[in-house]
């Protein structure tokens, strides 16, 4: 089975080609920009050499039917595959499905405003690409619940794969000065991970500790920018601030911690904390009890801590962490167990092979095969909104993201 995926998320897809049994997947994505040239991504993965949509439609034309079926990551990816004329499935795992665009005013529950504004054309457009989709995957109790709501076909995968090659307790740890306790929190500082309530849970904490926070911010909006500025005004005496780590070095910091500090507000865990327990070190995570995970056909609820979103629960969780080494290990051995069978790669990919070997069997072909006076009128309506939309909305905002001389060369 030949696979082309189109764009990542948190090294999702790159994992999934690494560890591939029955299929080989070769990964194009976007053009890598500030945190993204921190991931792992190795010298097979190829890169679009533009912005513009349609050079990108244009180059998978050129490759598509080297390949069997095609798997997406992000509505950018499924744009393109959309216009290409492709068979694909979509695959969600974070806020493309919490605020899809074919959605008016789309908000994530803990801002006030929305994520963003689209206009109609756009919306209509957004919903074509997600109606199209051949199948629609995701993974958790909560993203398969929104998902449902638009499609009643709707796949849940709950197994993530973790590198295991990079990820293990056997790594060694990074050579760095330790004074005290530490706790790493690699995440990305947001209210999306919650950084308000550690706030307000590190003040309330007794024990003596420290939190290596790195300096890696999400703020797609105002909003979220106005309130990380906030955050940073009032920051915890045992906060540390230490720069973004390289994917490939990131073990070794999850090695040298004592203990690793997690989201706290959506109730799953991310990449992050999955990677972090295979190392075999305790973390410190939300999880929502009414939300099980979906495992060897059995709902299960995962056994991370706290069960609660109370900044008091978790000072004294942190506490206990700081000041019980057998509290800690009885932690760290319950989530390693649980996140090895949820995420070794070899269980993952197996179900992925099934799924690509169900799609490839019904398609037939990676293409749809659509009317091409059809297909042509559409890719003009694209076009058309990335020269009259996207390039003049989103000029600044990319500008900010790639640089102005790497910006002027991608969409040239």
């Amino acid at each position: 089975m030949k696979i082309l995926a189109i764009g990542d998320t948190a090294d999702n897809i790159f994992t999934l080609k690494k560890f591939a049994k029955k299929s080989t997947i070769h990964l194009i994505t976007f053009p890598r920009k500030q945190d993204a040239l921190f991931t792992n991504l190795d010298g097979d993965t190829e890169f679009f050499d533009s912005l513009l949509i349609s050079k990108q439609v244009k180059k998978i034309n050129s490759i598509k039917h080297n390949f069997d079926l095609c798997v997406v990551m992000t509505w950018a990816a499924a744009r393109i595959a959309y216009l290409a004329d492709l068979n694909y499935i979509m695959y969600f795992v974070g806020d493309d499905i919490r605020t899809p665009p074919f959605e008016k005013k789309p908000k994530l529950s803990y801002l006030n405003q929305p994520a963003f504004k689209r206009n109609l054309i756009e919306r209509y457009f957004y919903g074509k690409i997600f109606r199209s989709a051949i199948a629609c995957v995701t993974t958790g109790h909560e993203l398969y619940q929104i998902l449902k709501q638009y499609r009643e076909d709707a796949i849940r995968v709950d197994r993530i794969a973790v590198d295991v090659k990079l990820f293990n307790e056997n790594v060694k740890p990074i050579d760095l000065p330790k004074s005290k306790f530490v706790f790493l929190s690699a995440q990305r500082f947001s209210l999306e991970k919650g950084m308000d309530i550690i706030w307000k849970a590190l003040k309330l904490c007794k024990s003596n500790f420290e939190v290596w926070q790195v300096k890696w911010f999400i703020q797609n909006t105002e909003e979220e920018r106005l309130a990380n500025e906030q955050l940073m005004t009032d920051v915890p005496s045992q906060v540390k601030f230490i720069p973004l780590i390289k994917r490939d070095e990131l073990a070794r910091y999850f090695v040298f911690a004592d203990a690793i500090l997690g989201q706290m507000r959506s109730g799953a865990q991310g990449a992050i904390e999955r990677d972090a327990i295979l190392c075999k070190k305790p973390v410190l995570t939300y999880t929502d009890p009414s939300r099980p995970t979906f495992l060897d056909g059995k709902e299960v609820i995962p056994p991370f801590l706290p069960r609660s979103k109370d900044p008091q629960e978790l000072a004294k969780l942190i506490d206990q962490i700081v000041e019980s080494k057998e509290f800690r290990e009885k932690l760290a051995n319950a989530e390693y167990e649980f996140v090895k069978n949820l995420s070794h790669p070899d269980y993952v990919i197996a179900e992925w092979e099934q799924i690509f070997e169900k799609y490839i069997i019904q398609c037939m072909s990676i293409t749809k095969k659509t009317s091409p006076i059809y297909k042509k009128l559409e890719y003009i309506v694209a076009l058309l909104l990335e020269k009259l939309v996207y390039t003049r909305t989103m000029r600044e905002k990319n500008i900010r993201a790639w640089g102005k001389e790497n910006y002027e060369m991608l969409t040239k």
